[in-house]
């Protein structure tokens, strides 16, 4: 009989270290040695197998108690040592099977400078380098070389049996536990085969009874009598199949009837859609008009801006030919202060001249003299006041012009707006139309085409686009911090392995879409069931928890790829705060997004705030429900931009109108300035 044990023990086949080889490690040279899969016994090189065990594992050097640092495991005269660990990886507790096969090696080499860590599939081929790696194969077999449970070198070995009393150690290793457990299970399998023996016992005399009885059956059999009842047999089931097809065409009738009474129901249902339909196109051509009157005034906008650009153009050369007009004008406001000057020198020369005159004369030229500074003294006047009119005419023109090319770049800045909502108007309509169209617009749906069209070469049908498989649950209130969460990743597509990655990244190179996000994990996976004490402990809802899917593969990349489980949504500023950055509440919180579009995380001691995205108003939620009311927004939001760019294009004519006011005021001035100039000659 089997050993009735061997039922309840399963034999391991992941995380069983199958070799172990070590090469200039501390004091060997080369020592190689093979492991059972259970219990193994070992006389020689315990502690060089445990240290380095525990090396290949990550674990510092000062963890082993055995050195301070990696190099002083290297064997003396030597330049660098190697631990070479081998570990099962096959059965449903593997370590990314897919990519490592059924051994997994880990290659540990130290030199005098620095050290290395290799993680190699069965086959010997490199696939990381990286210590992140190494942690998750440990963490995923639950290999803690550090705890004294796992791994107890000879000092805590020592320790442990120099600590307590033989009581309590035995009482530690849980022996008389697994022996009363042993006695139970084998009182109960002698109960077991007591039973068993009873019923076999009891069975005997039934089964010689049955045997008599046969033989009397056997010998009470007639032919003539089995032929009678086989046509009696053959009458009955003729008339049973009548029964059922009659009773199976009355039922049939009668759901014909009912049928019959549902058509006018149905018949009103369908009127019912049509006029809906007829409704909906109706609205679509409204909408396409609206769009046709929308262009049109698009393009008599930039006829209307190449136009001011030219005015403006035009405006400018004159504004230097004013300026250039403008310093001529001042150059001879300062001859004539010249001549002014020359003049009064003249007056002086001819005073003393005429004092030495007769007298007579003296008081006529006095009269004169006055008469003609008097003059003078007018004329410096007034092309002190013509010359203070040219500069401030000048300094209004100047700023008019500004205030035109302001209005101009504002007009221009209208404009862009104006088509950014428009072509996000026409996005909105298409996606509306086809949701698939918002994760990727019309590369996706040529890359979905491709795919129906090579569908029977993948081995399992891609999943994506996807953000057309996930939709908000109760509302469209986290729908802006959701796809600030997930990103690009709601444009991502899924596949079962490798091939079908290379053949679905053949159909994206064929539909011109460029830099598809792929991801390879199992479909066969079932749903992924997070423990509470691994979920952020807090009443403010996750990514995940907003979001349901009838694909479990989605949700579950969603948890692996893009941590949905481990990012808070929360309503304003402070609540995120509170929730990123206070670590021994939410220590299982990765980020925090709030709805008017901040990002918080926290990393060890640093502490990280991230503003909402510039573009984050221009492009609305693509999780939403319903398309109609974005549109009607930006619809509104359009009309309110076109209407300040007419007011602003009204503000421009109106300034324009001003600046030929203050142009034709300045060349006035001048021509005043020019007559004042002759006068002054004339004097």
């Amino acid at each position: 009989m089997d050993d009735p044990m061997s039922m309840f023990i399963e034999r391991p086949k992941a995380g069983i270290v199958k070799k172990i080889r070590l090469e200039n490690f501390m004091c060997h040279s080369n020592l190689e040695i093979e492991l059972g899969d259970r219990v193994n016994f070992i006389t020689g090189g315990k502690s060089a197998i445990l240290t380095a065990l525990c090396v290949a594992f990550g674990c510092r050097a000062k963890g082993t108690q055995r050195a301070s640092t990696l190099k002083d495991f290297i064997k003396t005269n030597c330049g660098c040592a190697l631990v070479h660990v081998e570990i099962k990886n096959e059965g449903d507790d593997a370590f990314k099977p897919q990519i490592y096969g059924d051994v997994i090696t880990i290659e540990r080499r130290i030199s005098e400078s620095s050290g290395s860590t290799v993680l190699k599939d069965h086959r010997g081929k490199k696939v990381a380098s990286n210590k992140d790696e190494l942690r998750e194969l440990v963490e995923h077999f639950n290999i803690d070389v550090e705890n004294p449970c796992v791994i107890m070198s000879q000092d805590k070995s020592r320790e442990f049996l120099h600590s307590g009393n033989d009581r309590d150690k035995f009482k530690a290793t849980l022996l008389q536990q697994v022996n009363d457990l042993l006695e139970s299970i084998d009182h109960r399998l002698k109960t077991a085969d007591g039973i068993v023996c009873e019923l076999e016992d009891s069975l005997k005399p039934i089964e010689k009874e049955l045997s008599e009885l046969q033989e009397k059956i056997e010998s009470m059999k007639h032919v003539e009598r089995i032929t009678q009842d086989l046509q009696e047999l053959k009458k009955k089931l003729a008339w049973s199949w009548v029964y059922k097809v009659d009773g199976e065409l009355q039922e049939k009738l009668g759901g014909m009837e009912r049928m019959k009474d549902r058509i006018p129901i149905v018949q009103a249902k369908i009127d019912s859609k049509k006029r809906a339909l007829d409704e909906l196109r109706q609205h679509l051509d409204e909408k396409k008009n609206q769009i046709a009157n929308m262009l049109e005034k698009t393009s008599e906008v930039r006829r209307k801006k190449d136009e001011l650009k030219e005015t403006l153009s035009l405006a400018s050369k004159e504004k230097f030919e004013l300026e250039q007009g403008c310093k001529r004008y001042v150059a001879e406001i300062q001859k004539l202060e010249k001549d002014a000057r020359f003049l009064e020198q003249q007056l002086q020369e001819m005073h003393e001249q005429h004092v030495k005159d007769t007298q007579a004369e003296e008081s006529e030229i006095e009269e004169k003299l006055k008469e003609l500074q008097f003059v003078v003294d007018a004329a410096d006047s007034e092309f002190t006041r013509l010359k203070q009119e040219v500069t401030e005419l000048s300094e209004c023109v100047n700023q008019g012009m500004a205030e035109n090319r302001q209005r101009a770049e504002e007009i221009g800045g209208f404009e862009k707006q104006y088509r950014l909502l428009s072509t996000r108007i026409r996005e909105l309509q298409q996606n509306r139309t086809n949701r698939v169209t918002a994760f990727g617009g019309e590369r996706v749906i040529n890359l979905l085409r491709e795919i129906e069209r090579r569908y029977r070469r993948f081995r399992m049908p891609p999943i994506g686009p996807i953000g057309s498989h996930v939709t908000l649950v109760n509302g469209d209130q986290w729908a802006s911090a959701v796809e600030q969460a997930l990103g690009n990743l709601l444009n991502a597509f899924i596949v079962t392995d490798h091939k079908d990655c290379l053949l679905l990244r053949a159909c994206a190179k064929e539909a011109n879409y460029s830099y598809l996000q792929i991801i390879v994990y199992d479909f066969s996976r079932p749903r992924l069931n997070i423990p509470h004490h691994m979920l952020p402990q807090t009443n403010h809802p996750t990514t995940l928890s907003v979001l349901q899917s009838e694909n479990h593969t989605v949700l579950n990349v969603l948890v692996d790829v893009g941590n949905a489980e481990r990012q808070v949504l929360v309503q304003d500023y402070d609540a995120g705060k509170v929730v990123a950055f206070d670590s021994r509440k939410n220590s299982n919180v990765k980020e925090v997004y709030t709805l008017d579009g901040y990002k918080m995380f926290s990393r060890a001691s640093v502490q990280t705030i991230l503003p909402p995205p510039r573009n984050r108003n221009m492009r609305g939620p693509r999780l939403c429900s319903s398309f109609d009311e974005q549109i009607m927004d930006i619809e509104k939001e359009a009309s309110e931009v076109k209407e300040q760019a007419q007011e602003c294009r009204r503000m421009k004519r109106e300034a324009e109108e001003q600046v030929q006011k203050l142009q034709e005021s300045e060349r006035s001035a001048k021509v005043d300035i020019s007559v004042s100039h002759r006068d002054g000659r004339t004097v």
